[in-house]
């Protein structure tokens, strides 16, 4: 058996600074020590695709996280390994449990999974190997994996067995309490303006180094139609998944971050406004644009209008909370969440509809994904502050 430690070393050793996921008690001893053991952050994800989600966002960061998770949850890491990393040729290290594996008696609703757990990861095209459980066989497998990761630009599994670590010992220090909300603007909301129009609105509010991450659809179409820059990262798939890569990039840069995210994607992944309110950078700015329908699929109506987003914002622990009634308070709270420390919501009610013929990416999720992270660890001539 290895150790927790022994692996955790390993890991840092290879440039791994944050382990990010959801427990399963195969992985006890390693998320016993990671929550215990200050030398690798432990960011506690609300599930398994937002985990692999925040993990790309901090590659594009120019740091390495990686992911833990039992194998039941590969079901919500498909989208995610399939629509977001693969078409940007993202590596993130992924240690994934074998429960249910075949000889080894398990719970019922692990047998199925366990039996395709292999085979799942081949047809994701995430390759894979067993993490075994002596000392020199395991950092030989971490080698080829990561040497598979950087020649081929790929995630990889290492598949862990029951009793593969020794156990440690749980010693996690309790939560830390949460300010209240810095302010809560609300205002009655006028003629909701475009989406086009408040995207215009969010370019000229921000400064050239912010980063901009884009939600699914037209609001990533309207942004490049606008303005293709190295400083925009555009989801083309994993809808709902931009605010979790924000929560990564924000973790990893002391860039101002932004995240336009819509109705239908937030709620979507609605859990992540969690993750945010207590783990994200003090420079992320989550900009929600909602127009009550899902726009690019031909304007079905959303849940949006049963859900009262700054409300879910401030019970889940944002710094700042706006809530705009048209695009100069829009542009003014922008200017405030530049200035103070968040993360931050910037809510704002649109109009549905878009532009005519709209115009989709023409540069490949790949070659974003690289301009974006140069841009991001390229260093800042001039770094502002931001007061709590």
């Amino acid at each position: 058996m290895i150790s927790a430690r022994f692996l955790l070393k390993q890991l840092s050793k290879r440039g791994v600074s944050e382990i990010t996921g959801v427990p399963c008690s195969y992985l006890t001893p390693v998320i016993n020590k990671v929550a215990t053991d200050p030398a690798v952050r432990y960011l506690r994800a609300t599930h398994e695709g937002e985990a692999v989600a925040s993990a790309t966002g901090s590659w594009l960061a120019g740091a390495t996280t990686c992911v833990i998770a039992q194998n039941s949850g590969l079901g919500n890491m498909v989208n995610p390994l399939t629509s977001l990393n693969s078409p940007a040729g993202i590596p993130v290290p992924i240690i994934v449990t074998w429960r249910g594996e075949p000889g080894r008696p398990d719970e019922p609703q692990h047998e199925l999974m366990g039996e395709i757990t292999p085979d799942l990861l081949s047809l994701m095209r995430v390759p894979n190997a067993v993490l075994p459980s002596a000392v020199s066989e395991a950092e030989e497998v971490l080698r080829q994996g990561w040497e598979e990761m950087e020649d081929n630009s790929v995630p990889f599994a290492f598949v862990l067995r029951d009793g593969t670590v020794v156990a440690e010992e749980l010693n996690e220090p309790p939560p830390i309490r949460l300010p209240a909300p810095h302010k809560v603007v609300k205002d009655a909301p006028a003629e909701s303006p475009t989406r086009f129009a408040v995207l215009n609105a969010l370019l000229e509010t921000l400064p050239e180094h912010a980063a901009v991450i884009s939600t699914t659809g037209k609001t990533s179409r309207e942004l490049f139609t606008i303005a293709d820059r190295p400083q925009n990262f555009y989801l083309v798939g994993a809808m709902g998944s931009a605010s979790a890569v924000g929560l990564g990039v924000s973790r990893h840069t002391t860039r101002p971050v932004v995240v336009v995210d819509g109705d239908g994607a937030a709620l979507m992944r609605l859990s992540t406004f969690a993750a945010i309110g207590s783990q994200a950078g003090p420079g992320l700015t989550h900009v929600l644009l909602d127009n009550g329908v899902h726009d690019s699929t031909g304007g079905q109506l959303s849940l949006a209008a049963y859900a009262d987003f700054p409300a879910i914002a401030v019970a889940c622990g944002y710094r700042r909370v706006y809530d705009c009634g048209d695009t100069g308070e829009f542009m003014a709270a922008l200017q405030e969440c530049l200035r103070d420390a968040g993360p931050s919501l910037v809510y704002m009610k649109i109009s549905p509809g878009s532009l005519p013929k709209l115009a989709r990416p023409d540069v490949h999720p790949r070659d974003v994904a690289r301009r974006f992270q140069e841009f991001l660890t390229n260093e800042l001539v001039a770094e502002p502050s931001r007061t709590s």
